[in-house]
């Protein structure tokens, strides 16, 4: 039994180091520069981990990531309320490295704010 634990936990590492390095966290984002911004929903992505819209943003498509999708429909935000075509605003935090990416601290559906974090 005692040669079976050693292959499970080095499994158990890989996965887990492989889902951090998937996970947005804030880090990666400036927060000292928030965007307030108003657009259309171009596309949007709606499941875990985190849900994602793709939006203009100064004529560039980019990749809004959004909160997990349990929080925003404990928060009242569904996929239907941000499905192609919808207006939003949105207060988001450019990535600092890539140049099309944000990460949305909050977003206005219909005049209804939704805080995201």
């Amino acid at each position: 039994m005692k040669h079976l634990k050693v292959p499970a936990l080095a499994l158990a590492v890989l996965l887990l180091a492989s889902f951090t390095i998937l996970h947005h966290g804030w880090a990666d984002y400036d927060q000292t520069k928030p965007t307030d911004f108003k657009t259309k929903i171009e596309e949007s992505i709606y499941e875990n981990p985190h849900v994602l819209a793709k939006v203009k943003y100064k004529k560039d498509l980019i990749t809004v990531f959004l909160a997990p999708t349990s929080r925003m429909t404990d928060r009242g935000l569904t996929g239907d309320m941000i499905s192609k075509g919808t207006d939003v605003r949105l207060v988001a935090y450019p990535h600092k490295t890539e140049k099309n990416e944000m990460r949305a601290e909050r977003i206005f559906v219909d005049g209804k704010k939704f805080e995201l974090r």
